[in-house]
């Protein structure tokens, strides 16, 4: 039988204010994405106001002070000045010449501002399903070709690869386009025979292997077309094409024995069917996906003056708040209704909050990044070649603050040096035992196996454990594991490979 019980537990658990997620939350913005978040505020908040620099301050710090030394008597000739009609007090002339349009006027009384520039219009990107649609707009399609080109078009990916299976195709065409399952697998059959068919040629391919093997019976067509095709180029499509469709894997490797055996052709035919396929493209969608201009503001500099270096925000960009003083007197005013006295309270305290979460944020990434600096001096002076290790934790621990705080104080986040503008986490990494007893960074023993591997001799390149032998003779404590590891992580093949290649 159920029975109602009441149970009374007592647990300790963090919990977040909203304030303390506000300040997790511009901690880790940019100066880019600190202006956006601000503006927004200024949009959603009536009591936050931007400070215009191009006015002069003077007048309004003899207003605050004045409003300081209000006495009483200021206050209660307000109150009496509220309860007049403010309506009266508008000033109709300017305002119907600033809303309302009355005719001609001359040009002293039109605002001036810039227009935008035809340089700063963006044209919009051509995708590759434009450039298709393009080619399919001056072909006569039947009334079912239409939309299967429609949806092979919309299931192909970055590279121009046709990534949906026909299983999906069909279940997704048929009762929706199609009646019946032969025939949308009849129009969609037909309609990839024309997207195949189509600029870049291998658009539409399923694997690699299809899309190359399109590629070479293109050219060996257009070379047929043009009555330029001989017998050893014959030859050569025929060796190309017998790589391409069963020995992907040896031609990665570059392994042209190999080849030559599978083949049964020689060395010199392999190697010039590997040339011929080396000029074809493995991802025919890709030239379309232009990548998105990253812009890179750097948020701090680190300046060397005549005391040390010295660390500056550059928040000149960002805009500076204040609070609205008329919300204020609203605030001070006994006559106004419950519901709007407390919208504004509450807007009040959230513009009081950002104001403070905002000079939290600069102090907290102006102490992290003045122990950078006093841990990463030679650097600054030296280069690359002066990094030194640093744990995030460590720099937490001199701040007095979390090791998450400096995380994400750091996090996407730039600073401008004399060595060049490098991302803030670019300063913190382990280290290894190195030379005389100190620390190495695992950038610079990454740059030093790359180093050794630039300088192998092609016909004998080193393994990892001649590269980890050569670095412990340098004084540097590594295993070749670990030499290994570093070598996939910069993405240098094995010692087979580099001595195929």
């Amino acid at each position: 039988m159920l029975q109602a019980r009441l149970n009374v537990k007592l647990t300790q658990r963090q919990v977040l204010t909203p304030a303390l997620m506000q300040m997790v939350g511009l901690l880790a913005l940019n100066n880019l994405e600190l202006k956006d978040m601000i503006n927004n505020e200024l949009v959603e908040n009536p009591v936050l106001e931007e400070i215009d620099t191009a006015v002069q301050p003077l007048e309004e710090r003899a207003g605050r002070e004045g409003d300081r030394e209000r006495s009483a008597e200021d206050v209660a000739a307000s109150e009496q000045a509220a309860e007049k009609d403010s309506f009266d007090e508008v000033d109709l002339g300017t305002y119907f010449q600033d809303y309302l349009d009355p005719g001609y006027r001359s040009p002293s009384t039109f605002e001036e501002y810039d227009k935008p520039s035809f340089e700063q219009f963006l044209a919009i990107p051509h995708t590759l399903s434009d450039h298709l649609m393009w080619q399919l707009s001056g072909r006569s399609l039947g009334q079912d070709l239409r939309p299967a080109l429609d949806l092979l078009i919309g299931n192909l990916n970055e590279d121009g690869y046709l990534t949906a299976t026909d299983e999906e195709l069909l279940r997704l065409s048929v009762g929706s386009v199609w009646a019946t399952e032969s025939e949308a697998s009849r129009c969609l059959g037909a309609a990839r025979r024309v997207l195949l068919g189509l600029d870049p040629t291998g658009v539409g391919a399923r694997d690699l292997r299809e899309c190359l093997t399109v590629q070479l019976r293109a050219m060996r067509a257009e070379q047929m077309r043009r009555g330029v095709l001989v017998d050893t180029d014959a030859a050569l499509f025929d060796a190309a094409e017998a790589i391409v469709h069963g020995h992907l894997p040896l031609l990665q490797r570059r392994d042209l024995r190999e080849l030559a055996r599978l083949c049964r052709r020689p060395v010199s035919e392999v190697a010039a069917a590997v040339e011929l396929i080396r000029k074809l493209d493995p991802r025919p969608g890709a030239r379309f996906q232009e990548a998105a201009t990253r812009l890179i503001q750097p948020d701090v500099s680190f300046v060397k003056r005549d005391e040390g270096w010295v660390v500056l925000l550059n928040d000149d960009d960002v805009p500076s708040l204040r609070l609205n003083h008329e919300y204020r007197r609203m605030m001070i005013a006994r006559r106004m209704e419950r519901e709007v006295r407390d919208y504004v309270r509450e807007r009040y305290r959230a513009a009081i909050q950002l104001l403070r979460n905002l000079e939290q944020r600069k102090a907290t990434i102006v102490r992290t990044c003045e122990v950078i600096v006093r841990r990463q001096q030679e650097f600054l002076d030296r280069g690359v070649e002066g990094l030194r290790p640093m744990m995030i934790k460590e720099v937490a621990d001199e701040i007095g603050v979390h090791a998450s705080t400096v995380s994400r104080a750091v996090s996407n986040k730039y600073v401008h040096t004399p060595q060049g503008v490098y991302e803030l986490r670019f300063f913190f990494s382990e280290g290894v035992n190195g030379p005389e007893g100190g620390d190495l960074p695992l950038l610079l023993l990454k740059r030093k196996v790359k180093k050794l591997i630039e300088e192998e001799n092609p016909a004998k390149p080193l393994t990892d454990d001649a590269l980890a032998a050569e670095l412990q003779r340098q004084g540097i404590q590594v295993t070749r594991r670990t030499v290994a590891k570093y070598r996939e992580d910069l993405g240098i093949p094995s010692t087979h490979q580099r001595r195929s290649r």
